[in-house]
C-alpha cells in the first residue's frame, strides 16, 4: 500500500474503531451475554458524558501510549525504550493506577523492584493477560502490509509487560491489523494473525476454534454466541482478561460480521467477558480495513480527546491525530515535493 492518503484513512479507521469498541464494551466488561441482554437488550450505542464524549478505558489510553512510542522510535524500538517510557509516564502516576489491568500493574511493581525485561513480564504471573493485545493495533498500523514486522515490534513491547500467551495475543492482533491495513479480506487477515503465532499454542488453537465457529454461522446471534463461548471461553476461571480467549472472541466477531465496523464492534461487545478489550480489537481490525468513513459518524462524533483517567500522560490526545503520527506525511495539494 503506497498511497499515503489511503494509509492515513485506514490508520484513523483502526484507532477510531478501537476507541469505539472500548467505549461500547466498557459497561459490559466482565458480564456474560445473558446479563448484557437483561440490562440492555443489545448494546449498540456509546454512553457519553455531559460533554457528549464517550469514556474509554486503559485500552484506548495505552494504545495511544504505544503509538507515541512508535512515533518516536519506529522500527528501532527496543525494550529499553519501553522501560524508559514506563518510568517516565506510568511509574510517575500520583496515587493508584486507576483502571489499569493486571499486566500494567504487575509491570509497574516489577520495575519498582528493580527487575528488567523479560523478568518484568514474568515476575507478576499475569503475563497471559490481554494487556498487550488491547494496545497492539498501533503496531499493525505502523507496519502496514508487513504482519511479520508488526508482530516483531509488538513483541518488543510485550517483553516488558507480558510473557507466553500474553505476547502471542499481541502478535496475533498486530499482524492482523497490518494485513487489514492493505484492504485484505477477513480470511487473509485471519491468516496473517494465525501466521504470527505457533499453531500448537493456546492462542493459535483458540483462534482456529473461534474462526471455525464464525465460518459455521451466517451472522451473529444466540447460536453463534453459544457455540463461540463453548469453543474458547474458560468459564471456570475467575478473571476474563485471558489473551487467547479475548483474541479468539474478537477475531470471531470481526469475521462473522464480514469486516463491517459497526457489526464487528456490536457483536464483540455483546459477547461479554473482557468486552471492552474484545470490542476494541474487533473495531481496530474492521476499522483498518474500512477506513475512517467505515466508523459510524455518530460514534466518530462521540470520540474526543482521551481524558487520561488511566494514564494521565496521554490526556488530551485524540486517537485520530495519534493515528496520523504512525503514517508517512500526506502532502497538501499544491505542495512542492
Amino acid at each position: 500500500m503506497t498511497d499515503p492518503h489511503t494509509r492515513r484513512d485506514r490508520a484513523r479507521g483502526a484507532l477510531l474503531g478501537l476507541a469505539a469498541g472500548d467505549a461500547l464494551g466498557r459497561p459490559a466488561e466482565n458480564l456474560d451475554p445473558a446479563e448484557i441482554a437483561r440490562r440492555w437488550g443489545r448494546l449498540t450505542e456509546l454512553e457519553t458524558g455531559p460533554d457528549g464524549v464517550a469514556a474509554g478505558t486503559d485500552d484506548t489510553e495505552y494504545s495511544v501510549f504505544a503509538a507515541l512510542l512508535l512515533a518516536e522510535h519506529g522500527h528501532g524500538l527496543t525494550a529499553d525504550h519501553v522501560v524508559a517510557a514506563y518510568r517516565a509516564h506510568v511509574l510517575t502516576i500520583d496515587g493508584p493506577m486507576r483502571g489499569a489491568g493486571f499486566s500494567e500493574l504487575g509491570t509497574a511493581q516489577a520495575l519498582r523492584r528493580g527487575l528488567a525485561p523479560p523478568l518484568t513480564g514474568r515476575a507478576h504471573h499475569h503475563g497471559w493477560s490481554d494487556g498487550l493485545a488491547m494496545r497492539a493495533a498501533p503496531y499493525g498500523v505502523f507496519a502496514a502490509g508487513d504482519p511479520a514486522e508488526a508482530a516483531r515490534l509488538v513483541a518488543v513491547d510485550g517483553s516488558v509487560s507480558q510473557s507466553g500467551e500474553g505476547v502471542l495475543g499481541g502478535r496475533a492482533v498486530a499482524a492482523g491489523v497490518a494485513a487489514a491495513m492493505t484492504g485484505a479480506d477477513t480470511g487473509a487477515v485471519a491468516d496473517a494473525a494465525l501466521g504470527a503465532v505457533p499453531a500448537d499454542s493456546w492462542t493459535g488453537r483458540s483462534l482456529r476454534a473461534a474462526l471455525a465457529v464464525a465460518a459455521a454461522h451466517g451472522g451473529p446471534g444466540e447460536a453463534f454466541t453459544r457455540d463461540l463461548h463453548e469453543a474458547v471461553v474458560v468459564a471456570h476461571y475467575p478473571w476474563t482478561d485471558l489473551a487467547p480467549e479475548a483474541v479468539g472472541l474478537a477475531f470471531a466477531a470481526y469475521a462473522v460480521s464480514g469486516g463491517r465496523v459497526e457489526d464487528a464492534v456490536v457483536t464483540a461487545a455483546n459477547l461479554g467477558r473482557d468486552a471492552d478489550t474484545t470490542a476494541a480489537i474487533a473495531g481496530a481490525l474492521a476499522g483498518a480495513g474500512a477506513g475512517e468513513g467505515g466508523v459510524p459518524q455518530r460514534w466518530r462524533d462521540a470520540i474526543g480527546p482521551v481524558r487520561g483517567t488511566c494514564l494521565p500522560a496521554v490526556a488530551g490526545r485524540h486517537v485520530r491525530d495519534t493515528a496520523d503520527l504512525l503514517v508517512p506525511p500526506v502532502a497538501e495539494p499544491g505542495a512542492r515535493t
